[in-house]
């Protein structure tokens, strides 16, 4: 997550119930130009998803993990990221909400394990905030290895 200007916070809950902890961090990637390099290496603005709607791209069982990069054009982001493996089975929800899209782009590294993986974004906003999304494979295993 871009942090512009000044103090940020990264607000990261649980809404599971007590039985389901999580550990997460949150880290400052001082060393490197991080997701500044990403964006000047990365111009196209993506998919166009409109307030309201929904949309999808399956991945094949050699694909370990996608990346995932959000951003508006200066107007509110809110979206869900699920990954979803099998017909509506959710694996892993993300909701996110940032004032400015353009300033404060997302950009996440997800995990994929297993076959029939299906990333689903739905831009939860409505239909006068669209958001623009990337949806790549990131580490993909060698096909020997099978």
């Amino acid at each position: 997550i871009a942090t512009p200007r000044g103090s940020n916070t990264v607000s990261i809950r649980n809404t599971a119930h007590l039985e389901f902890p999580l550990d997460a961090c949150v880290e400052a990637d001082n060393g490197s130009a991080g997701l500044g390099a990403f964006l000047e290496s990365n111009q196209k603005m993506g998919r166009t998803i409109q307030g309201g709607a929904v949309y999808t791209t399956p991945f094949d069982a050699m694909v370990e993990s996608v990346s995932i990069f959000m951003r508006t054009d200066g107007r509110p982001l809110n979206a869900r990221v699920e990954l979803l493996q099998g017909p509506n089975n959710n694996k892993q929800v993300m909701e996110l909400y940032t004032e400015d899209g353009l300033e404060r782009p997302f950009f996440s590294i997800v995990e994929t394990p297993g076959t029939g993986n299906v990333v689903r974004i739905v831009n939860t906003a409505t239909v006068e905030f669209p958001l623009y999304a990337t949806i790549e494979p990131y580490s993909v295993r060698d096909p020997s290895s099978w």
